[in-house]
């Protein structure tokens, strides 16, 4: 048996092999994507006509890539308290935050523990009250907040929450609601007529638990103008759940209830003490 001749023959066909299997993998990338962007065209059609039927401006631009995330595991630092003011020894002006020239240097150098890993948020107002979001990666932890007062055009005293994210604990990434389909439910079943939606971002949200530690899921927030009020919405961007909409300047911090004192969720075995002593 010639083997140089069989060796050539054995290379050619796992060359063709491999080139046939990249083929119909290409094949197969290149149909799904142009199955989401027929999906997304016919989302972004239904959204405006849902739009159009109630008058409702969208100033936001929404993104079209389909995306995938995970839920996240988050635990609070205790040396953190997130109802606590503390005052700075040094104020800073918030025209060093804000201004053009802001930088996350400024933000490194304050006395705020971990401050560069916060943006600001300019949807959450408050009288007096400058709000950023710590991060995970590019998105916002949207509840896990630093609240900075200002009197005088200068910073004298801040709240802060702040967590760290689990890596150990491993989640399976699933496909999120698109952005159009979160607006376009949001104005079928919640907003009346002549709304102005300002901002359409996405991000991380949870629920205060009594617990060191406590899962966040992505979802879409929403913030709507109805002209006398601000209004923002949470869409859960796996499911599509909404929660009833918060007012844009009574945000309590993440933990924290709205008089700013920490929250203390009961535990079942506290409710049936308590049902036992109401008996």
């Amino acid at each position: 048996m010639n083997w140089s001749r069989a060796k050539t023959i054995l290379i050619c066909s796992f060359l063709m092999l491999n080139m046939i299997l990249g083929f119909q993998l290409w094949s197969t990338n290149r149909s799904n994507q142009t199955e989401i962007s027929l999906d997304t065209s016919g989302t972004i059609e239904e959204m405006n006509r849902a739009l159009q039927s109630k008058n409702i401006r969208l100033t936001d631009e929404l993104p079209t890539d389909v995306t995938k995330m995970k839920v996240i595991t988050v635990k609070y630092d205790d040396s953190i308290k997130p109802g606590e003011e503390k005052a700075l020894k040094t104020p800073i002006s918030m025209s060093a935050l804000l201004g053009k020239g802001a930088s996350k240097e400024v933000q490194a150098q304050s006395e705020i523990p971990n401050f560069n890993l916060y943006q600001f948020d300019s949807e959450v107002r408050k009288k007096g009250v400058y709000v950023f979001d710590q991060l995970y990666g590019k998105l916002p932890l949207f509840d896990v907040t630093v609240e900075l007062n200002e009197e005088n055009g200068e910073i004298t005293s801040y709240r802060q929450a702040y967590v760290e994210v689990e890596s150990g604990v491993e989640q399976t990434e699933q496909k999120l609601i698109p952005a159009q389909l979160a607006v376009r439910s949001l104005v079928d079943n919640y907003l009346s007529e002549g709304s102005i939606i300002t901002e359409v971002r996405l991000g991380y949200h949870g629920q205060p638990y009594n617990s060191q530690t406590q899962p966040m899921f992505p979802h879409w927030r929403i913030t709507v103008d109805n002209g006398d009020a601000r209004d923002i919405y949470y869409l859960q961007a796996f499911n599509g759940a909404v929660e009833s909409p918060q007012k844009g300047s009574d945000i309590a911090p993440f933990g924290v209830q709205d008089d700013g004192k920490p929250e203390h969720t009961k535990s079942p075995d506290d409710k049936n003490k308590q049902d036992q002593d109401k008996k």
